[in-house]
């Protein structure tokens, strides 16, 4: 069992920046791939960005390309996702995910293959 925990979200001015946490409790965390998703209201939940579990390998969706930079530290059990020059369509509760299936392009965005979810952090960026 792997329990996730999200934290840093906040409310933050267009152009601004926040970097998100996901602390994960479970000795086998370091082996598992990770995802970060959002859902906005009245919108679905879609894909954000995710990493392997070296951290060597990532995928992020093209609406944060450049913008947004997922991290890990399995030393500490965390992975991050650095948010820079972030714009109003941004909020939203943004969630992390993991699985213990390896690292695959296209799978990795899907929702779907993550089996373990941390309960959301509120990002909110306006003036």
């Amino acid at each position: 069992q792997v329990q996730l925990v999200e934290s840093g979200g906040g409310l933050v001015q267009p152009g601004g920046s926040l970097r998100l946490s996901c602390a994960a409790s479970g000795r086998t965390f370091n082996s598992y791939s990770v995802g970060w998703f959002r859902q906005a209201p009245g919108k679905e939940r879609e894909f954000v960005a995710a990493v392997g579990w070296s951290g060597g390998r990532t995928n992020y969706a093209d609406s944060v390309k450049g913008r947004f930079t997922i991290s890990r530290d399995n030393a500490e059990n965390t992975v991050y996702l650095q948010m820079n020059s972030l714009k109003p369509d941004d909020t939203a509760v943004y969630y992390c995910a993991a699985t213990p299936s390896p690292f695959r392009l296209g799978v990795a965005r899907v929702a779907g293959e993550y089996d373990y979810w941390g309960q959301g952090t509120q990002v909110t960026v306006s003036s």
